[in-house]
């Protein structure tokens, strides 16, 4: 019983402040939805304007995965068409197709589709190496995350972040929205 009056102060806050971000018209968490007020949201991967001259005549390092997406086409393939140097790609946990399961090892190796180096920031190292950073002029994070704590790609961020501010390397992230951001359980 002690506990009553906190949680009901809790739940009102809650659904105060869900009310408060729905009707803002900032945010929309449901690209689908069909109400007009509520403006669409234009992605960090979407402004290419911005961030494409910050790469010309760079070494690119992409850390992505199969959410690394411009409309339906793959954040490396809209650089390499646009004559981006992407020479690594660093893929976290699934691995940079997104097709290994929870917690399996995933190996480094070439990407068969585009003939680059991918290192695995999920296996026995979870950052990449003095000599994996030599030839990158700048990194570029692109991954959708579902913002829950269970999830590993914020920590492949933040070491990777890490290691870029060791070498004095820029890192760019692509802001992407949380998609599960109108749950709330």
């Amino acid at each position: 019983m002690k506990f009553t009056l906190p949680l009901i102060v809790l739940m009102s806050f809650l659904l105060s402040g869900l009310a408060t971000a729905k009707g803002s018209g900032h945010f929309n968490p449901n690209p689908n939805c069909n109400n007009p007020s509520i403006a669409p949201l234009t992605l960090g991967s979407e402004r290419t304007y911005k961030y494409f001259p910050l790469l010309a005549n760079k070494r690119v390092a992409v850390a992505g995965n199969h959410t690394s997406l411009i409309g339906s086409t793959h954040l490396v393939d809209s650089l390499v068409s646009a004559g981006v140097r992407v020479v690594r790609i660093f893929s976290p946990e699934h691995g940079f197709r997104g097709t290994a399961p929870d917690g399996a090892y995933v190996p480094s190796g070439l990407d068969k589709d585009k003939g680059i180096m991918v290192v695995s920031l999920y296996g026995p190292a979870r950052r990449p190496t003095a000599e994996q950073l030599s030839d990158v002029d700048i990194i570029l994070f692109d991954m959708q995350d579902v913002g829950a704590r269970f999830y590993t790609y914020i920590s492949t961020m933040t070491m990777l972040m890490q290691e870029a501010a060791r070498h004095s390397i820029p890192f760019i992230v692509l802001d992407r929205p949380n998609p599960n951001g109108h749950f709330i359980d």
